[in-house]
């Protein structure tokens, strides 16, 4: 309603066949200051109210044609009729014609004659009191409306606890309907625990008033429902208990708090919870004087599983990881409980494969050791993920409190330091810190910092060992070596910096540059007129396992103009068997180009005839372990033996590297090898000294070494 709406006065219609009544009655109607119509009889009435409709209406019972109840019927039917005040002019003062003006939906009546002094009062009062009525059906409505969108649900219940109305919100999951619940007693409804003792608190509230929350959990049809219930006083000897279902709210509640102390992947903790827990057991530990360990875990070689097989396989294997890691660590070797809600967990994944596991309160530091064995020998089961069969390993450091450590920090940075020295001793084991360790890590991880540099400080160079027909004492090809002359360290074994520049991904580009210098090395002798001869150059398995390992390799031979013949790439047996059906795809592209395919240290891995048969090798390479006893240990010279039957009988060449004396030689010529690289002919040259052997050709070192 706006502003002009509510400043008119109100609209009176007068339906009387009687023009004198008619006449007075607006007279006076309007000195009251009412806006006045007139209509003459029932029809006239009904469309002068169709037109204006009007706040009150005065009708004449009796009236030609259609009467005053008619009329007042009629108008309730009509749009707005149901807000005007109806008044009905009656001579008839009988209680049968009162009733039947009521229930053709009159407001009031009045009789005649017409007390016209209070004609004008009357109309107002009927006026107003038909607004109030009006307003208080909108105020109503408006009520109900707030109270049918509460998803709540409403009891109105006596002291006696008997419920005498209820509202059952659509969206409510309610076990019984409204009808079954009105009239039961509250504590016999699904919704409270006997334990609760609501009819006790609504005793309390009708006594005191005022209000009272709780919430509760109760199960239904056998779910946990969660609930917050408010009871408040409504009257003398009555109040509402208004109950909520808060179940998705408190899923959500825990899911929140899931996330923030939880790893997302695993369910394990994380590193801040972790640090939380390691926190308080430390103050334990400290005020008892006990002692504790927190053991470091990280896997062995994961990043080959993710490059070979998938991330999703990786998640998979990280998920039975943490199972294993939890069923090994028994509720007897840690008494670490958290709390906030946490579940009381004490194995936490530190991000990617790094696991920490605490253990408080542990009698002695063979109980650690011992948690550590039970670990490793958990993991040495095979993994049946998405049918691939994974085996895992890891290295575990420990670190004691307070013997290592009397801060978190510290304790972490031990537990990593020991971790590492695991892997640099071999890994699948376990090393408590020592002092020692830190120098270690130290160094290892200037290591690190020195190597990223290097590339880019051109530090690498290329050494050529050849390899040699012992037939013809020919030169037939050159194995790539690289070195790395640090300006700081000096000259850096392989052995160091090679396992490093795989574990942090820098063996890519290493790689790339190792293979194009030793094309474009190969290409060069060739343009300088040395008879032509393969470079081989090894593939680490992250190279191996590269999307663009064939567009690299196309590329360096495009750029170097090195015809594909005089280039061989050698590979592992630990990479051939990650993914058998991608390598075989891998091996068949590169053939296809014209590239040899060389089995690095054949022997010490797998070494499966019915899986070597699979791949489209050209060479087998006899591991040096087994070639530097051939002559004085009989199970080497029989290894020796069977690979080169074997290379044989599968139409491959076969090629024994580090050959040093002229005995070995001669067992490996007289058991059909006659490709071999060592020092019995020469150690790794450079460039130039390796061009000065082609040029003047190659014998056997007097010495031999």
């Amino acid at each position: 309603m706006n502003v002009s709406e509510r400043q008119r006065p109100p609209l009176v219609l007068i339906a009387d066949d009687d023009p004198t009544i008619r006449l007075l009655a607006c007279e006076l109607l309007e000195d009251a200051g009412f806006q006045v119509a007139e209509a003459a009889g029932g029809d006239e009435a009904l469309d002068a109210f169709a037109r204006l409709q009007a706040d009150v209406v005065l009708l004449d019972v009796m009236m030609p044609r259609m009467n005053g109840y008619e009329v007042c019927a009629h108008i309730r039917g009509m749009n707005g009729g149901d807000h005007a005040a109806i008044i009905m002019i009656t001579g008839l003062d009988d209680i049968q014609s009162i009733n039947r003006a009521y229930e053709a939906g009159a407001t009031d009546f009045i009789t005649k004659p017409i007390n016209w002094t209070i004609l004008g009062h009357r109309v107002r009062y009927m006026w107003r009191a038909s607004k109030a009525r009006i307003e208080l059906e909108h105020s109503e409505k408006k009520n109900r409306a707030l109270i049918d969108a509460m998803p709540d649900l409403m009891f109105h219940i006596r002291q006696d606890g008997v419920i005498v109305d209820c509202k059952i919100p659509r969206q409510f999951q309610s076990p019984l309907p409204e009808e079954r619940l009105v009239g039961k007693n509250i504590e016999e409804t699904p919704f409270f625990n006997p334990s609760e003792s609501v009819l006790s608190l609504i005793h309390q509230i009708i006594r005191r008033g005022g209000s009272h929350s709780f919430e509760h959990e109760v199960k239904i049809n056998g779910n946990v429902h969660s609930y917050e219930s408010r009871i408040v006083s409504s009257g003398e000897k009555e109040v509402l208990v208004i109950v909520r279902d808060v179940t998705e709210r408190r899923k959500a509640q825990e899911r929140i708090i899931q996330l923030a102390y939880h790893d997302s992947l695993t369910g394990l903790l994380n590193i801040h919870s972790f640090k939380r827990q390691l926190e308080k057991a430390m103050e334990r530990a400290r005020r008892y004087r006990r002692l504790l360990a927190v053991l470091m875990l990280d896997l062995d070689r994961f990043k080959r599983i993710n490059d070979t097989l998938g991330h999703n396989i990786g998640d998979l294997l990280l998920k039975g990881i943490a199972d294993r890691l939890n069923a090994c660590v028994r509720k007897t070797d840690c008494t670490a409980r958290l709390g906030g809600g946490l579940d009381g967990s004490h194995v936490a994944r530190l991000g990617g494969d790094e696991f920490m596991i605490l253990l408080s309160e542990i009698s002695s530091p063979h109980d650690a050791a011992k948690v550590a064995r039970r670990i490793l020998d958990a993991l040495a089961h095979p993994f049946f993920l998405a049918g691939h069969e994974i085996v895992a390993s890891a290295s575990i450091g420990i670190t004691l409190y307070p013997c290592d450590g009397d801060n978190i920090d510290t304790l972490l940075m031990n537990a990593d330091a020991a971790m590492y020295h695991v892997k640099e001793q071999g890994r699948n084991d376990f090393q408590f810190y020592a002092q020692a360790m830190n120098a270690s890590a130290f160094e290892r991880l200037s290591l690190e910092n020195r190597l990223r540099k290097a590339l880019e400080r051109k530090e690498f160079t290329l050494l050529y060992q050849p390899q040699v027909d012992i037939l013809t004492d020919n030169i037939v090809g050159a194995e790539a070596l690289v070195r790395w002359n640090s300006p700081d360290a000096g000259m850096v074994s392989p052995n160091d910096f090679i396992p490093l520049a795989e574990e942090n991904g820098l063996i890519l580009p290493l790689g790339e540059w190792v293979l194009s210098t030793a094309c474009r090395q190969n290409r060069t002798w060739q343009m300088d007129g040395l008879p032509p001869v393969r470079v081989t150059v090894n593939l680490s398995s992250l190279q191996f396992s590269q999307q663009n390992l064939l567009e690299v390799v196309k590329r360096a031979l495009r750029e170097t103009q090195l015809d594909p013949r005089h280039l061989e790439l050698e590979i592992t047996e630990s990479s051939l068997m990650q993914d058998a059906d991608s390598t075989v795809r891998t091996l068949n592209m590169l053939k296809a180009s014209g590239i040899r395919i060389a089995l690095d240290d054949f022997g010490t891995g797998y070494s499966s005839l019915s899986y070597l048969k699979r791949f489209p090798l050209d060479v087998l390479k006899i591991d040096r372990t087994f070639v530097s006893n051939i002559t004085t240990d009989a199970d080497d010279a029989a290894i020796a033996t069977a690979i080169i039957a074997m290379g044989r009988s599968l139409n491959l060449s076969v090629i024994a590297e580090g050959v040093e004396t002229r005995e070995q030689l001669r067992f490996l010529l007289e058991r059909g090898c006659h490709e071999v690289q060592g020092y019995v002919y020469s150690p790794p040259v450079s460039a130039d000294a390796f061009a000065e052997i082609l040029r003047s050709g190659i014998r056997v070192r007097e010495s031999g070494s």
